[in-house]
């Protein structure tokens, strides 16, 4: 299972919210370009980067700061945060930005997910950030009557490469990983779904690889590896460091392009 460590970033700045509340932020380092390179030094197989004040724009705003950490280290990076339209896409592609991710246009213009996989195919993630459930847009700042599951279906019908799903409640709290919803939104669909939210442990990490044979292909961890409460290097070295091109074939070939 891979593990993925987080950078979110806000004002320039490599932070962490409380349950994705712009009110409860902590900053953890002023440069994000160092610790980008300091978790690809550690092993780091691929970094999970969040535009936090694009998220909220509904555009991007950190563009330089990623496209200096994607231009800095070989490891591969993928983006999300405030990606609305085919041009945002376009713009990280070309800074050297691997993969995608998108969450409220997959809501609000599913049509569009549709044309940007078809357009840059095994490039396009979708976010599926939920309460109880239902899934958040606009920076966690709405929430829609959505289900998770019924999203998570529509997008691997339109061809991204992999879900990444967030439990809202349990981001940023370090209380483990909401298993019971990883395990109804593996059911859903038949591409690599990446866990997100409270991995606090190497414990939780194991829990979440108890779950890898129904789809779960990495974890993406944040505050635990920032608090010290998990070392990237055991973590890779319990779990493995495995990329989604590991995954079983029966994923589907749009999981490794």
């Amino acid at each position: 299972m891979e593990v993925i460590p987080a950078i979110d970033i806000l004002g320039g700045q490599c932070v962490r919210l409380y349950q994705g509340d712009y009110g409860q932020v902590q900053t953890f380092d002023e440069d994000p370009v160092a610790v980008a390179q300091r978790w690809a030094e550690e092993g780091a197989t691929r970094l999970h980067l969040v535009d936090l004040d694009g998220a909220k724009a509904g555009k991007p705003v950190n563009l330089q700061a990623i496209a200096a950490i994607a231009q800095s280290i070989d490891v591969p990076v993928q983006v999300g945060g405030g990606l609305r339209d085919r041009q945002s896409v376009a713009d990280l592609l070309k800074v050297g930005v691997q993969r995608i991710i998108l969450g409220t246009v997959a809501v609000e213009q599913p049509e569009l997910v549709s044309q940007l996989c078809q357009e840059f195919p095994g490039k396009i993630v979708v976010g599926i950030d939920a309460r109880n459930g239902k899934v958040a847009t606009r920076g966690w700042l709405e929430t829609s009557e959505v289900l998770a599951t019924n999203l998570a279906q529509q997008m691997a019908s339109a061809g991204v490469a992999a879900i990444i799903y967030t439990d809202i409640h349990r981001d940023g709290t370090l209380q483990g990983p909401n298993l019971e919803a990883l395990r109804e939104l593996c059911n859903a669909v038949e591409i690599p779904v990446i866990a997100s939210g409270g991995v606090s442990s190497i414990t939780d990490l194991f829990s979440l690889l108890a779950l890898e044979p129904l789809g779960v292909a990495g974890a993406i961890v944040g505050r635990a590896l920032y608090t010290g409460e998990v070392s990237l290097k055991e973590a890779l070295r319990a779990v493995g460091s495995g990329r989604w091109q590991d995954v079983p074939p029966n994923f589907g070939s749009s999981a490794f392009a």
